[in-house]
């Protein structure tokens, strides 16, 4: 009788549900609009009506956020594109399309954040009584008052390492700030040199003269450290010719990879992560200008990256 019912009993029909199709055109691409999100906190930073020190709070935040950006989110991205990844996004791309779009929103922001530093908050802050100066604009006695804060707090911490065929190109920490030094020695030879401005050290450094508002009223003076620093290389070269010298900064893929399984202790773990943040691959090389063609080819030979993963900085 249960054989027959079985025989006899009919299947119920099953649900099919027509897929919907994706219109790319209705998708905004996520990287695209982290980099949006940041121009709208620009735009808080470039509003007058907020507290000034809130606007360079904000204005800290981009630059915090860009550095997360590069670490966590383009690391991954150039991680598909080096695997061979040609799977597109809802939004329509592929890795390496999202890789020059992201580049080329970047290169727009990035004019965006110097402009709005040097010739808005820059100002307002010289107004409030807060001088960030150039070094090269100090005067003479200004620049002799440093030279005390340099040799008691920066040559002490600063190390170069030189570059030759007895001495590998160094490591470039995560986030690092550096100077690239081209040197040459009294009988002709070049040796290039880099030397890591010290983190363990205020990135400005009050004038010791006036490092402060007073009664008089006089403005707070400051300078950048990686500019004192510079000025007084010969310091750290002695009896050798500086030739160029160039600031970079370096940013490694920062990416935490945890696999729940292996991870018996979630802790221990993170640390681990945490403490190999420092040796990622290389993801961004932030230059200036003016720097030499043939340091610049050294940095992103030894990087091992490519022209469409150096930044110029205004």
């Amino acid at each position: 009788m249960a054989v027959e019912e079985i025989k006899t009993e009919q299947a119920a029909p099953a649900l099919v549900f027509q897929q919907p199709v994706l219109d790319a055109r209705t998708y905004i691409n996520r990287e695209l609009s982290l980099i949006e999100y940041q121009k709208r906190l620009l735009d808080e930073a470039a509003d007058e009506r907020n507290p000034l020190l809130e606007r360079i709070k904000l204005f800290a935040i981009v630059q915090a956020n860009l550095d997360e950006f590069f670490m966590v989110r383009v690391s991954g991205i150039r991680e598909q594109v080096q695997a061979g990844v040609i799977e597109k996004s809802p939004d329509g791309m592929t890795p390496a399309e999202e890789v020059a779009a992201i580049r080329e929103a970047l290169i727009r922001l990035i004019p965006v954040m110097h402009d709005l530093f040097e010739n808005r908050l820059r100002p307002a802050l010289a107004a409030a009584g807060i001088v960030i100066s150039e070094y090269a604009d100090l005067a003479p006695e200004q620049r002799e008052a440093l030279c005390d804060y340099f040799e008691r707090m920066v040559f002490p911490v600063t190390t170069p390492l030189a570059v030759d065929t007895g001495h590998p190109f160094p490591h470039i920490s995560n986030l690092s700030l550096n100077l690239a030094v081209e040197l040459e020695d009294p009988e002709g030879r070049r040796y290039f040199a880099r030397v890591k401005v010290p983190s363990v050290l205020p990135r400005l450094v009050p004038l010791p003269s006036n490092d402060g508002l007073d009664g008089r009223g006089q403005p707070a003076v400051y300078v950048w450290l990686d500019q004192l620093l510079a000025a007084n290389l010969d310091a750290l070269f002695p009896q050798m010719h500086l030739l160029e010298i160039h600031p970079f900064r370096v940013i490694r893929d920062a990416d935490l990879e945890i696999q729940e399984l292996e991870a018996d202790d979630l802790l221990v773990t993170v640390e681990r992560s945490l403490s190999r943040r420092r040796f990622g691959s290389t993801v961004a090389l932030l230059v200036l200008p003016d720097m030499p063609p043939q340091i610049r080819a050294l940095l992103a030979e030894n990087l091992e990256l490519t022209d469409a993963d150096i930044y110029t900085l205004p």
